[in-house]
């Protein structure tokens, strides 16, 4: 097998490319390349499917081709006679195992997307299930052996239409933790008084997860207790504890090694059934397996984005000021998973009103479970939400940035407390001014053949952080190891957090590390809902000042040192120096040789995140964007973009700016071309593929510019919010309401193809 360990010392190492200024402390801030940056671009990361593993076996996946029911017959002789084969694991002689500890939003070990049996029963849940595992010694011979497979099935009555299912949809128990109704006042009898209004219904369909690695597992059994597993994963350790628990082995045995993802957004935040079925097939071979799933396999076992119904109903006044807030509707889930998507969560901490009525219901379906994709939720929510602004400015005859500032609150407008940061109103103003923002009547603006319209929305992600633990190792060469189960999957992860500790620790950032990606590693978060640097963040911090704590107490008498408490010291030059007295100091290296110590290690984990509790946080945006539409075809161009931030201290502007603006893209996507058919007779995803998937490419895309305030929340560790998922939300929004500036057409149901403008 790969030595991993020196792998993860080659990666893990800053190689400066640009000479720092020279107050190297000055690292927060800095626009610097990603750790990884030139490896993966030369090609010398491995993923999870890349790893270079002695006597590999290789398996492919058969799928069910009904929706519901049972297999009556499975009919594996042809296949078992294939070229190669060596082993075909289905629900007839699959280990016995428990069944999967399903991801609790609230909280627990589990990582399982749906806590259904996996190929231990004959029965079928969803069109796309996984029901046998075919190894063999080539990929070629594995995927050749899955064609030869034939089943015959009894099929049961299903429920794949969401339309006919929303009159009886239900209320969930809660919305990952909140309740999924909200009543302050009467908004209804506000709505029906109020002088000026809009009620409209907004529709979502299903998106995919395409991400550019497709999801894949090498599973190594090294006897029947002791599992290693190679995964595309954003959950390290649910995913090692969810393993152990399935296969009854001690959670310590299964070690998930996971260091470089090829994008995740979502949808490798849980375990599917495919990590699964590669450590079975691996224990029944007794051999390892690699298990790289297809394009159109991740369209079959893995879940997306729900469908949605939103209601949104605004009342004001003639000043402008919101009277009543409605904000529901329905999404689907199905029976054995427990995600319903919260579009309802902007409208909670956006605007002020009177009255609000907010609420959401789920229906399930017989489908693959859905599951988290880029801002799950606050994507959808904030289109339908920030249309119906949009409508109600135009209702007003306000510009709508106006209309939105008129109803900026001063407080959190459900939760009645203060917001730790918010300068979203700013965020509007050196938006608009840098976008150039000139709001016109519909239809006013003609270039040739081309409509031309601009539109703003809100941007808005609520902050997360979780309890993260991590590892500090200084050593007498002056160098410093930073070590936690972090999750890097381009979004600059290891970057920021050596940038951070290089800072905290007053060492040159090429004499630090960061190791991450590995279970074996101190506990840090699943990488979701952006939570990763906010608690990394802390964690290190924690771990960083225990460290220092223990250089002062083994420094002794004989040290400059002598007699400094942690409270008198700071740390520069590769060493710690006293505030008061800057000639009196000592290097890292200088107090470890002395003592004769090779190195220093600490481990810490940060503390309960009770900021969260006492202040309403969350990261806010303005997107701007200018559409030009074809008169005569309907075409859509996105011709410009900006978006203004406003999510506390920004580490680095460089992968920042790439994180924006790759949400911004997903956006698009949602906003334009992206559609998963769904055929409501089967109960089959029609378009399976990237050629009739339409993600943007390149001319799709104008440049995107970025900019924010960088105003450090100080409620938050190291003044930090999240960035990886605001990007997307309120893009679709803001393409809408560009549409119908240019067009004087308002479409409520994405994506906005060219047969609705015509």
């Amino acid at each position: 097998m790969i030595d991993t360990q020196k792998m993860m010392e080659t990666v893990m190492q800053y190689k400066e490319t640009a000479p720092l200024s020279q107050d190297r402390r000055s690292l927060i801030g800095k626009p610097l390349n990603r750790v990884d940056g030139q490896l993966k671009v030369k090609g010398e990361v491995p993923f999870s499917a890349e790893y270079n593993v002695a006597n590999l076996t290789y398996a492919a996946l058969v799928y069910s081709s009904v929706t519901k029911g049972k297999i009556a017959k499975i009919d594996v002789s042809r296949a078992e006679k294939a070229n190669g084969v060596l082993a075909i694991v289905t629900h007839e002689n699959a280990p016995k195992m428990n069944e999967p500890l399903p991801f609790n939003p609230s909280g627990g070990n589990g990582a399982a997307a749906s806590d259904l049996p996996i190929l231990q029963e004959a029965d079928v849940h969803w069109n796309g299930q996984p029901i046998a595992v075919i190894v063999a010694e080539t990929q070629d011979s594995a995927e050749e052996a899955a064609t030869l497979v034939k089943v015959e099935y009894e099929t049961a009555e299903v429920e794949v239409s969401f339309d006919a299912l929303k009159k009886i949809a239900k209320q969930p128990e809660n919305i990952l933790g909140e309740p999924p109704e909200i009543k302050i006042g009467d908004a209804e009898n506000a709505f029906d008084a109020a002088e000026f209004k809009v009620d409209n219904l907004y529709h979502t369909p299903r998106y995919n997860h395409n991400a550019i690695e497709p999801h894949a597992t090498i599973a190594i059994w090294h006897d029947d207790e002791s599992l290693t597993v190679f995964d595309s994963t954003q959950c390290i350790h649910n995913l090692s504890y969810t393993l152990a628990m399935m296969f009854g082995i001690q959670p310590e045995a299964v070690r998930v090694i996971s260091p470089f993802v090829g994008g995740g957004f979502g949808g490798k935040g849980t375990m599917w059934w495919n990590t699964a079925l590669c450590a079975i097939a691996a224990k029944v071979v007794n051999r390892p397996v690699k298990l790289a799933v297809s394009r159109e396999g991740v369209f079959r076992i893995v879940g997306g984005r729900t469908p949605s119904e939103q209601r949104v109903a605004l009342g004001a006044g003639k000043d402008g000021k919101f009277t009543a807030v409605i904000h529901s509707g329905i999404t689907a889930a199905t029976t054995h998973n427990n995600f319903p998507e919260q579009f309802t969560f902007p409208v909670r901490h956006l605007y002020a009103a009177e009255n609000f009525y907010i609420a959401q219901k789920v229906v399930n379906l017989d489908t693959v479970a859905n599951t988290f994709m880029r801002a799950p939720g606050e994507s959808i929510g904030t289109f339908a939400l920030e249309s119906a602004i949009d409508e109600l400015a135009y209702e007003l005859k306000i510009d709508p940035i106006e209309l939105r500032r008129i109803n900026e609150p001063t407080k959190d407008p459900v939760r009645d407390v203060a917001f730790s940061m918010r300068n979203l109103t700013l965020a509007y103003q050196r938006g608009a001014e840098k976008f150039g923002w000139n709001h016109q009547a519909p239809r006013s603006q003609k270039d040739g053949k081309w409509l031309v319209g601009q539109g703003v929305a809100t941007a808005y992600y609520p902050y997360y952080r979780f309890v993260s633990t991590a590892r500090v190792r200084i050593s007498a060469d002056g160098t410093a190891v930073v070590k936690a189960s972090a999750h890097e999957m381009g979004m600059g992860t290891a970057t920021v957090q050596i940038q951070h500790a290089a800072e905290r620790l007053g060492l040159p950032i090429e004499r630090v590390s960061f190791e991450y990606g590995d279970s074996n590693l101190p506990q840090a978060p699943l990488a979701g809902g952006s939570n990763q640097t906010a608690s990394n963040l802390a964690a290190i911090a924690a771990t960083i000042e225990k460290v220092l704590r223990e250089l002062l107490a083994i420094a002794g008498d004989d040290s400059p040192l002598s007699g400094l408490k942690y409270e008198d010291i700071e740390v520069r030059d590769g060493g710690i120096f006293s505030k008061e007295d800057s000639s009196k100091g000592e290097t890292y290296t200088s107090i470890l040789q002395r003592v004769g110590q090779e190195y220093v290690e600490a481990e810490a984990a940060s503390g309960e995140p009770s900021e969260i509790e006492e202040y309403s946080m969350g990261s806010y945006g303005a997107q701007f964007c200018e559409v030009r539409i074809n008169e005569e075809t309907g075409e859509v161009r996105v011709s410009r973009w900006l978006g203004s931030f406003d999510c506390g201290k920004i580490l680095n502007p460089k992968t920042a700016t790439s994180q924006f603006r790759g949400g911004i893209i997903m956006g698009i996507g949602m906003a334009l071309t992206e559609e998963t058919l769904f055929d409501e007779r089967k109960g089959r995803i029609m378009n399976a593929s990237l050629a009739e998937y339409h993600i943007p490419v390149n001319l799709d895309v104008p440049h995107i510019e970025i900019i924010y305030n960088d105003i450090p929340d100080e409620h938050a560790p190291s003044g930090v919010h999240g960035i990886g998922e605001i990007g997307i939300t309120g893009v679709a929004a803001a393409i809408a309401n560009a549409v119908f500036n240019a067009t004087g057409k308002r479409i409520r149901e994405l994506p906005i193809t060219l047969d609705k403008l015509l």
